[in-house]
């Protein structure tokens, strides 16, 4: 058992008999009572956040963590299927675990998994992942005054506003963050 004071945002803790992510955790004192930390959990079996203190004198029991890097693969009814480069073991993630980063899943590129007691229970996007454009209007004569922004949509499917020159079948970079235009792909 440790210290709550050990918690640190990404690990994994045993809250109420279930695994918990931590999202967020904040140490906090109060003048000349004992100290407690804040956190915000998400429970890795039902998906549900929570906000919950831990007093100084409370244990947490950390569980064993891994990351590993896998390549995503193809989506199915099973759910979203990652591969290992190494010993080609099919990794499958469901889609409650995905949500809404399936959107910047791009078939070909390597992600990394959390894996909680050799379990996949998390997918870690990169902070930008490079997508094909698959639809992009052609720009308006006249329309070059300032800092003009056009809607293309990408190859999962999200549209994301870019500068004029970017045409149709380029690769462009995205934030996985706030799905904002960063920049032209670098040519291999």
């Amino acid at each position: 058992m440790a210290s709550p004071t050990d918690i640190r945002k990404g690990r994994v803790i045993v809250y109420q008999g279930a695994p918990h992510l931590v999202l967020e955790m904040l140490h906090r004192t109060q003048g000349r009572q004992a100290g407690f930390v804040q956190t915000t959990l998400r429970n890795l079996q039902s998906g549900s956040t929570t906000t919950t203190k831990f007093r100084s004198t409370d244990n947490v029991e950390f569980m064993h963590t891994t990351t590993q890097k896998l390549e995503y693969s193809y989506k199915d009814s099973e759910g979203h299927h990652f591969m290992d480069l190494e010993t080609y073991e099919d990794t499958i993630l469901s889609n409650n675990i995905i949500g809404e980063d399936e959107l910047f899943l791009v078939e070909g590129n390597s992600y990394d998994i959390l894996l909680v007691d050799g379990d996949a229970v998390r997918l870690e996007l990169p902070a930008a992942v490079e997508a094909t454009v698959i639809e992009a209007p052609d720009a308006i004569r006249g329309d070059t005054a300032g800092n003009v922004l056009k809607p293309v949509t990408i190859s999962s499917g999200i549209t994301v506003q870019v500068p004029l020159f970017i045409k149709k079948n380029e690769v462009i970079r995205i934030s996985t963050t706030d799905r904002s235009y960063l920049g032209r792909a670098e040519k291999k």
